[in-house]
């Protein structure tokens, strides 16, 4: 497979970022295990999490798992930094960052984070001061790249200039919910931006919950997971048939799974780093893993973007 740069940097991963949000939260850690053990045989290296996922599990069952396969030197680790971890708000102070960074990296086991991203916007905290505080722990080896995650085309371009103006770090990276169904956080400006710019978008949320798997279809298929009905309520529409019947006829034509096919369609949007999805089995898993390196010609991908629109 070939490898995808992130930004302007060297640092290059497999075209999947395996979702740790389920670990901790659906998968515990034996669980959790099993799937890690599968995405890295497969040949895969990046694992993208966040402090607030299981308030601190997700991050903890990753790093006993680095530690018990003896495995750090040889695996990218992505977290995210600014959610409301019990303080009440989203928070990307100074301070914040520079104390909770210390838990992620005890947490993980490990004395650097590869790409470490703002969360969530937050209001209340200028940018500068979030660049700054990123920059210092880049300076100070304990973070190798930036990226944010959830910002809209005028919050980064603001970063950007800030970066640029200030001599900071920059956002390598932006984060945002993207995939056939939901593609107005990254669409538009932010990809255009990423195109020019050379930010690597990393979307989110690649399998709409579970939708674009196929794995509902009906309305009686809510109660096949915890998310089953909140997928219901929002993707089972005239749109959401619209883009299965076009999954199904691109992977009935390449012998594979609509969910392999999901994320074929999103690696080969422009400004696109990689794809992110997360799952709870082998099974799963290896449909992402194929996803990733599945070639779709022209006319598969104007079918399904059509279908999307």
């Amino acid at each position: 497979m070939s490898l995808r740069r992130l930004g302007r940097t060297d640092l290059s991963i497999e075209p999947l970022i395996l979702g740790g949000n389920v670990f901790g939260w659906t998968l515990d850690e034996a669980a959790g295990f099993r799937v890690l053990d599968a995405y890295a045989d497969a040949g895969f290296t990046a694992i993208d999490t966040s402090d607030s996922y299981g308030k601190g599990k997700s991050e903890t069952i990753i790093g006993n798992w680095m530690k018990a396969r003896g495995n750090r030197g040889r695996m990218l680790v992505f977290t995210k930094v600014g959610s409301d971890m019990g303080q009440g708000h989203r928070d990307l102070s100074a301070k914040w960052i520079e104390s909770e960074v210390e838990q992620s990296l005890k947490r993980l086991q490990t004395d650097v984070i590869d790409l470490y991203q703002s969360h969530w916007p937050d209001p209340q905290t200028p940018q500068e001061e979030t660049l700054s505080a990123f920059d210092r722990l880049v300076k100070a080896g304990k973070v190798r790249w930036i990226g944010s995650s959830n910002q809209d085309g005028r919050l980064l371009s603001e970063a950007l200039e800030i970066s640029k103006d200030k001599g900071l770090a920059r956002y390598q990276t932006v984060q945002n919910e993207f995939n056939l169904y939901d593609r107005s956080s990254f669409a538009g400006e932010v990809q255009e931006i990423c195109v020019r710019e050379d930010v690597s978008g990393i979307g989110y949320s690649s399998l709409a919950r579970g939708f674009l798997a196929g794995k509902y279809r009906s309305a009686a298929d809510a109660d096949k997971s915890p998310r089953g009905k909140s997928a219901v309520d929002k993707y089972l529409n005239p749109k959401g048939e619209r883009i299965l019947k076009a999954l199904d006829a691109v992977a009935k034509r390449r012998n594979t799974t609509p969910a392999a096919v999901t994320i074929a369609w999103i690696g080969a949007q422009p400004g696109v780093g990689a794809p992110i999805a997360s799952a709870t089995s082998i099974e799963q898993l290896e449909s992402l893993t194929e996803g990733a390196q599945l070639t779709l010609d022209a006319d598969d991908l104007r079918a399904l973007t059509d279908a999307g629109r």
